[in-house]
């Protein structure tokens, strides 16, 4: 978390405000600052979300401010990033309306992130997009075949496709290549082409076996076989014919810890403890640098031993410590080797956050922002699975909640719920911009926005 300790450090940012105060209290305790961005607000509650992405919640009575105000908070307390409701007391607070500095990069300035190489880069494409376009870029979309897709683009400037094993089906390597060509022509943005190739359970493209010789295997037969030697070199001829594809994004590997049979996830997971696993995460996403195939750790927290949220909500009754100690590090492993995204689940994970999935949890996003210091690109697992599809404005809650892609089925009942709670002011356009921008930073590192661009 960013902290401002005094206004001479705020000035020293880029920002150029015009601040009111408020008085709030009388200072009798010790006093922190939070410099921040209201992200949303209802009658009963205030949210913001600070530099480093971590979201809070305070009573409305407490904070007089619009959504996209940049807002200055004097406490005292501790602000507690594994609860969403803050119970910390405001002793002042000053805001000024939106407003960016001249290079629109004001978001950024104190983040040293992965992407932050590129954020000139992404800043200038961003102030040529309208804000259908910038929508558009925080859809990652289940492909719906290629004569719909093509005329989607038309009208959706779309983050990218996922693609399922039914969109290989006997298809040669040269008409999946024309598929995949064909929608990289289109875009009016270059796309994100996503797939999950985990090996054993769970292979898309390998099934077929004009795209490969044989399905590729799991990390648990490959770890059994090889160890991780045999996983790096899988990592490797994995990426190779992902690339060859025209597919630049793996969602794998599944660094869940699972050493009991019959877990859910065991299948899908390298089976070993959280040290194992912690060294598998590390030697994935290490393999797969330079390959033009980013691969993203799931499913954070943890999966732990939940039942299949494809079809209803699953509850994780694990204890706060348990997760932090055995299910966190694989996490982190694979973060400190330079993971460059990563997908969120939809378990309900009780001792983090009993009222929402992982993936609608401002706690649940805090902890990879803040504890993990994760400064990728987070995405949400598919919204049309059974653990959410029921709840109720799901797609906006997903970006209060600190997601940047939104992996959806229903996209364009997606955007349209996005674009209605920009325009009722539910969310602000700088947010919006902000989670585009971060997007965009991603696909200038990943070296797909350097063609000439329509």
């Amino acid at each position: 978390m960013f902290i401002v300790l005094t206004f001479i450090i705020l000035l020293s940012c880029s920002f150029t405000f015009t601040f009111f105060k408020f008085k709030k209290n009388d200072k009798k305790a010790k006093t922190s600052t939070i410099t921040a961005t209201v992200v949303s607000k209802n009658e009963a509650n205030v949210t913001i979300q600070d530099s480093s992405s971590c979201i809070y919640t305070f009573n409305a009575k407490d904070i007089d401010a619009d959504i996209g105000s940049n807002i200055i908070i004097e406490y005292t307390g501790v602000l507690n990033r594994n609860t969403e409701k803050q119970v910390a007391s405001i002793v002042d607070y000053s805001v000024s309306p939106v407003s960016v500095d001249e290079d629109g990069l004001s978001y950024y300035l104190s983040d040293d992130g992965i992407f932050s190489q590129f954020y000139i880069l992404a800043n200038e494409k961003l102030k040529k997009m309208s804000l259908n376009d910038k929508i558009g870029q925080l859809l990652l979309v289940r492909y719906p075949g290629s004569e719909k897709a093509l005329a989607d683009l038309k009208d959706y400037n779309l983050g990218g496709f996922v693609f399922y094993e039914n969109d290989f089906a006997g298809k040669t390597k040269d008409e999946v290549k024309k598929m995949t060509s064909e929608l990289q022509k289109a875009a009016m943005t270059p796309l994100l082409m996503a797939v999950d190739e985990e090996g054993g359970k769970v292979v898309r493209v390998s099934s077929n076996k004009l795209l490969a010789e044989e399905k590729f295997k799991s990390p648990r037969e490959l770890y059994d076989e090889g160890g991780l030697d045999l996983i790096r070199k899988d990592t490797v001829n994995k990426s190779k014919l992902l690339s060859s594809l025209g597919l630049n994004v793996n969602l794998a590997p599944v660094v869940d810890v699972s050493t009991n049979e019959r877990d859910y996830m065991y299948e899908r997971s390298i089976g070993q403890n959280t040290q194992i696993t912690s060294d598998f995460s590390k030697t994935v996403i290490e393999a797969s640098k330079d390959s033009g195939v980013s691969y993203v750790l799931k499913h954070f927290p943890g999966y732990g031993n939940n039942t299949d949220t494809h079809y209803s909500e699953a509850t994780d009754e694990r204890e706060y410590e348990s997760i932090i100690k055995n299910d966190i590090p694989p996490f982190k492993a694979g973060i400190d080797a330079m993971a460059e995204a990563v997908l969120v689940s939809h378990n309900t994970v009780k001792n983090i956050d009993s009222k929402n999935p992982a993936s609608l949890s401002a706690s649940v996003h805090n902890l990879l922002r803040n504890n993990l210091d994760f400064s990728g690109v987070i995405i949400t697992d598919d919204m049309a699975m059974g653990a959410v599809s029921s709840i109720d404005n799901a797609y906006v809650k997903a970006l209060q909640a600190g997601n940047d892609i939104i992996m959806t089925t229903n996209y364009k009942e997606s955007f349209e719920a996005i674009k209605k709670a920009v325009n009722d002011g539910t969310i602000s356009e700088e947010q919006i911009n902000k989670i585009s921008f971060r997007i965009l930073a991603w696909k200038y590192y990943k070296g797909l926005m350097f063609e000439v661009q329509k």
